[in-house]
């Protein structure tokens, strides 16, 4: 019995070591032999067979195939094929698939972790900085293209205005499609890679709009010439094994990015199952990103930040404008197809500078009520969007609503179907994400909108570098950091005011106006109270310069600070109008409408003040006051029927100015509690979206025609609580608004008003922008300088 037991035991003992051997690929992919006995095959072969183990596709095949583990491939041989591996010594080669030690060694995973708010960096290595195309700092973006994030400039300033583009300086036509985009000269801004490298520091680059380029003499240290065929998993381990370099070797700066959705929204649409799909692929690679930065225990040391350059429309033929439908004569120009078009002479560069745009866009003006294409001379169309100072922006541009695309004819439309992106930034899907992790970062937060102009200076202060001169406000996105490195301060005056005197306080010269319904005494009783106000009236300043008087960073400006009992006004002797005028409103119901006619030259400059006389003798422009007047009472309102409160207007804007102010302003005052109104020209013939030098120019009584009015609406965030007792969170609605001779941007007719509110808000802005026009700066009191910068760079969405 004995001797038969020892037989059985060996016999089954035999028996379950060919049972593994035999049921499992297990350390049998590489041995080239078979097993006589064996009842299943771990060879190529085995497939045509049809004998291949049961785990053969998880051991032997998927290493090849897949980038993370599964609980077949832990302890596995290593295969020289794998893309990464489960062996249990990977670990000490740095060769681990991102979820090995999750799947293979039991840890949790990261997304299985509790959000933690990582408070200091925990470093096993130099802290770096990552970035690639819940526990996170968050926001919308509202301007786009990849150059934008990486340089903070616009378009009109880093060069690349479009996919396709034309210099006529060089006669050179770039496209993604052409070996020209290789052609340094494009590029006019300073790459954050370059920035870093200039400042000591590695960049490394895998794929990123211009990171394959010569630019400044010089590449990122390590980048990839673009090809969408790379796997994002490869792209990913490439990342990683620049992490595992030697410190001296190793980037401090990396890019990563993915051309999904992007690919799949054009292809399919933004709102296809293929467009869900392809997010879910980039979860997983992000996971795979998340999972190997704490593999190498960098998950709370790095800081991340995610972008997206833009968003997704959804492409119909039927939401097609051709300029062929509405102008036969089509020979002598083209069309930049898109919802962005713009319209280009066919002979160039030959008629570049002297094709009739201004023609172009006037035949196709108007031409149908609810037009969704809207032609436009780049000087004319919106200042937020930063589009007109480039010699590679065509003069003539198409700007189309919502969703709509334009092209020359119908054969010339690239997406009839699926998506595409361009539009507008202001619409609501063409904005991007930003999501940014890390020790630098604030923990759980979600934020407003903001340009993404912005981010270049956000990772420079990450990297702890000096940025580049850009378009951005630096400081602006402090509140997105946990210990902000730059500590913005408000820009110093330039120009102080300087005295308003008069000799007498009833000019004999009256230089044309005309005042028939007050008598002497009146003018000259009000012309004393002017006198008492312009002593600086404290009351009066708190209430209208609710947030400081704003500064002016012109130079050599000669100006002064006129007060009155309804409006304080900065007059500026070189343009013969006010600078700006600021008063505040409370909550309005009705408006004093008052007899126009009556208005008189303001005593205390009137040697810088434009004539009335003036405008009698003009037949193209009238006069319109920065404070109406019908917005006072009690008899203050001859405080604004004076030449110091007076600009020059087109009569056709005169009338929008007025509906806005009667009508809009009232409506303002009602909804949000009270207002603070700032109100005043720009000037801005060159369009580069900076404020033209008067200072010294003016040399007569004529006052120079603005190409634009600005108004800045200050109200508290809470509108249950009045302006002036707000301590909390401000509200600013800002707009530049053209000034123009005709209606081809309105084609308004008649005394209807009732479309200005919406014109009004397609010409919203930031006040930063406002600040740029002027040469002024706002807010200086009552406000901390970080309160201000995102109040500034705020722009309002509707």
């Amino acid at each position: 019995l004995s001797l038969l037991a020892i037989i059985l035991a060996v016999v089954l003992t035999l028996k379950l070591h060919c049972d593994v051997k035999v049921n499992s690929c297990k350390s049998r992919c590489l041995s080239g032999k078979r097993t006589i006995d064996a009842t299943c095959h771990c060879d190529p072969a085995c497939v045509k067979e049809g004998n291949c183990c049961l785990d053969y596709k998880e051991i032997c095949v998927e290493p090849s195939q897949r980038w993370t583990c599964s609980i077949y491939r832990c302890g596995e041989d290593r295969l020289p094929n794998s893309l990464c591996s489960c062996a249990a010594d990977c670990s000490q080669k740095g060769d681990c698939c991102a979820n090995y030690n999750n799947v293979c060694e039991g840890e949790k995973s990261w997304l299985e972790e509790d959000c933690e708010d990582i408070k200091t960096p925990q470093c096993p290595l130099t802290q770096m900085f990552v970035t690639f195309h819940t526990c996170f700092s968050q926001a919308l973006l509202v301007q786009i293209t990849f150059l934008i994030f990486s340089q903070g400039l616009y378009p009109e300033t880093h060069g690349i205005v479009d996919n396709k583009m034309y210099d006529v300086i060089h006669n050179a036509s770039f496209s993604l499609k052409s070996d020209e985009k290789f052609n340094s000269f494009w590029y006019l801004g300073e790459p954050v890679w370059i920035t870093a490298m200039k400042n000591n520091l590695k960049a490394g680059t895998f794929f990123w709009p211009g990171s394959d380029v010569d630019i400044q003499g010089q590449f990122p240290d390590f980048y990839q010439k673009y090809d969408m065929r790379i796997p994002f998993e490869k792209r990913v381990k490439a990342v990683f094994d620049w992490l595992n370099l030697p410190q001296h070797k190793r980037p401090d700066f990396y890019t990563l990015y993915m051309d999904e959705p992007d690919s799949s929204g054009h292809r399919y649409g933004p709102m296809s199952s293929q467009v869900i799909e392809a997010l879910i692929k980039v979860d997983r690679i992000i996971s795979l990103v998340m999972e190997g930065l704490k593999q190498r225990k960098l998950h709370n040391c790095v800081n991340l930040i995610l972008l997206s350059d833009h968003g997704m429309e959804e492409a119909s033929c039927k939401k097609a404008a051709y300029v062929s439908t509405y102008q036969k004569n089509i020979d002598d120009f083209i069309v930049i197809q898109g919802p962005a078009a713009r319209i280009r002479p066919k002979q160039i560069p030959e008629d570049f500078f002297t094709f009739n745009y201004e023609g172009v866009v006037k035949n196709l003006s108007c031409r149908a009520p609810d037009q969704p294409m809207k032609p436009y001379l780049k000087e004319h169309l919106p200042k937020r969007l930063h589009f007109a100072n480039s010699v590679r922006i065509e003069r003539a541009h198409l700007y189309m609503k919502a969703q709509w695309q334009a092209a020359l004819q119908p054969n010339q439309i690239k997406y009839c179907n699926g998506g595409f992106h361009g539009s507008d930034n202001a619409f609501r899907n063409m904005q991007a994400i930003f999501i940014g992790y890390g020790p630098g970062m604030k923990y759980n937060t979600t934020v407003a909108p903001f340009e993404n102009i912005e981010v270049y200076n956000l990772i420079c202060d990450l990297l702890g570098v000096q940025p580049a001169p850009n378009n951005g406000t630096h400081g602006s996105l402090n509140h997105l950091l946990r210990i902000p490195t730059y500590q913005p301060v408000y820009p110093a005056e330039i120009s102080p005011a300087s005295s308003c005197s008069a000799p007498t306080l009833s000019p004999t010269d009256q230089q044309g106006c005309v005042c028939s319904s007050i008598t002497p005494d009146q003018v000259n009783n009000h012309t004393k109270t002017q006198q008492n106000l312009h002593k600086i009236n404290l009351t009066i300043k708190r209430l209208h310069l609710t947030y400081g008087i704003p500064r002016v960073i012109q130079e050599k400006a000669d100006y002064c600070v006129l007060h009155q009992t309804s409006y304080i006004s900065g007059y500026s002797k070189d343009i013969l109008m006010p600078l700006w005028v600021s008063y505040s409103l409370e909550p309005l119901v009705r408006l004093s409408f008052i007899t126009l006619e009556n208005k008189q030259p303001g005593a205390y400059i009137h040697s810088f003040t434009i004539s009335c006389s003036s405008y009698k003798n003009n037949p193209t422009l009238t006069y319109g006051f920065l404070h109406p007047p019908n917005l006072s009472s009690n008899g203050a309102e001859y405080d604004s029927l004076i030449t110091s409160n007076m600009a020059p207007m087109f009569p056709i804007f005169k009338g929008i100015w007025d509906y806005f102010h009667n009508v809009l302003l009232v409506k303002y005052s009602q909804e949000r509690n009270g207002l603070n109104v700032m109100t005043g020209p720009i000037f801005d013939k060159d369009y580069n979206g900076n404020y033209d030098i008067m200072a010294g120019k003016t040399l007569s009584t004529e006052a120079p025609t603005p190409t634009h009015f600005y108004v800045i609406l200050t109200s508290c965030k809470n509108a249950s609580v009045a302006l002036q007792q707000c301590d909390g969170p401000l509200d600013v609605l800002s707009l530049i608004l053209p000034h123009r001779a005709d209606n081809l941007e309105t084609c308004h007719k008649g005394n209807d008003y009732s479309w200005v509110e919406e014109w009004t808000q397609h010409h919203v802005a930031r006040v930063r922008d406002i600040e740029l026009l002027t040469g002024l700066s706002f807010y200086h009191d009552r406000l901390s300088v970080t309160e201000t910068l995102q109040l500034k760079t705020f722009l309002p969405t509707f």
